[in-house]
């Protein structure tokens, strides 16, 4: 049976499965109106493109972006890079079941970034100042100066300013060493786009010192494929293989200072060869470019109203009816838009060949003889309590 490839022009100058598959991803199989399963889905990991997953919690959101995590690492000439705000995605370097072929995958537990990643006029923002009073001036005046977090500090403590500015302007600088994300020696393109996906762990990260490392991570992945194609000075070793940048909780992010990193990959991407794929329960969040550039998009359930009119705001004319009439209904179901091929397809997504981390704790999971330690106190200590 022929499997289809998502994101790539149907064509007869692919002959065979085997020849589909070498720069394709599985991602499941078309579900029929009656439920039956039908042909083979692919996603196409040979060109660039931007995609979307989007739905409701308890849909399949998170597990989606982990089967196209397995597919990309697997895939020769691509380097897949996972932001992991929530610590779900570790099982991509756990052992495959099922005789599966192995995930090469690793694990980045403790990401950092060089702090000039982040460019000068974002830094007020960072750390929580406003660009055009004193403090954040300063701010920006250190970032523009220096090119490391410490050599940042020192330029702020040697200003000839008013010292309640140098004051505030060293204490946010201070909160932002206690992040521990920024190091001369950070993430490079190069230590990303190795032979393998690499997992970066941000579940102990604040909002802020996340949006740093992806604020960095994307800008390096940007510049080293700038540089590969033949841009000069872009302060970033050279890359071969192609990004996929896969963004989970992305609305996060967008709102951020990784927002300027993340819209330059959206909207010109393309042409070095870097994708990106944004996920969240929310695209009513997301700025409209994420929708609007996205040539495909993976839409599990969703009820919430204005996260419909997000995604009907960017319907394709070759959408047949309306979004909300063709919602999946199922978890592990999706509607996926394919503006590639100017097609629309019902999905049902495959199961993980490495363990998934997004199913969430239940209470019938504790084990029923386990010691219940509020009938273990004496009568007194209750009769204390009620008083």
């Amino acid at each position: 049976m022929r499997t289809e490839i998502l994101g790539r022009v149907p064509t007869d100058d692919v002959d065979s499965d085997s020849d589909a598959d070498a720069y394709a991803g599985r991602l499941g199989h078309h579900r029929a109106r009656d439920g039956s399963r039908g042909a083979p889905v692919a996603v196409d990991f040979d060109r660039p493109h931007a995609g979307l997953v989007v739905g409701k919690r308890g849909y399949g959101k998170s597990y989606t972006l982990g089967v196209l995590a397995e597919a990309a690492a697997r895939t020769h000439g691509v380097a897949p890079v996972v932001v992991d705000p929530m610590g779900v995605f570790r099982g991509l370097a756990a052992a495959v079941t099922g005789g599966a072929d192995p995930v090469p995958a690793t694990v980045v537990a403790d990401p950092t970034v060089r702090a000039d990643a982040i460019p000068p006029e974002r830094w007020p923002a960072l750390v929580g100042a406003d660009a055009d009073d004193p403090v954040g001036a300063l701010v920006w005046h250190a970032a523009s100066t220096a090119s490391t977090l410490s050599e940042m500090r020192a330029v702020v403590a040697d200003a000839d300013a008013d010292p309640a500015t140098v004051r505030a302007a060293r204490n946010r600088l201070r909160r932002a060493a206690a992040w521990e994300v920024f190091d001369p020696d950070g993430l490079d393109a190069r230590a990303l786009a190795g032979g393998e996906a690499t997992v970066l762990d941000c579940s102990g990260l604040d909002d802020a010192p996340a949006n740093a490392v992806v604020a960095g991570v994307a800008a390096a992945l940007y510049r080293g494929r700038v540089g590969a194609a033949g841009g000069s000075d872009v302060g970033e070793p050279a890359i071969d293989r192609l990004p996929w940048l896969v963004v989970d909780e992305a609305h996060a992010f967008f709102s951020g200072v990784a927002s300027t990193p993340l819209h330059r990959i959206l909207t010109r991407g393309r042409a070095p060869g870097v994708s990106v794929v944004a996920a969240t329960q929310r695209p009513s969040a997301l700025p409209d470019v994420a929708v609007s550039q996205s040539d495909l998009r993976v839409v599990h359930r969703l009820t919430a109203g204005p996260d419909l009119d997000a995604l009907a705001a960017a319907d394709p004319a070759y959408l047949d009816g309306n979004l909300s009439g063709s919602m999946p209904t199922a978890p592990g179901e999706a509607l996926v838009i394919d503006d590639t091929a100017e097609a629309v397809r019902t999905v049902a997504i495959r199961e993980r060949d490495t363990p998934h981390g997004g199913d969430s704790p239940r209470a019938s999971s504790v084990p029923l003889d386990l010691p219940n330690t509020g009938s273990d106190r004496s009568p007194a200590h209750t009769a204390t309590d009620r008083n």
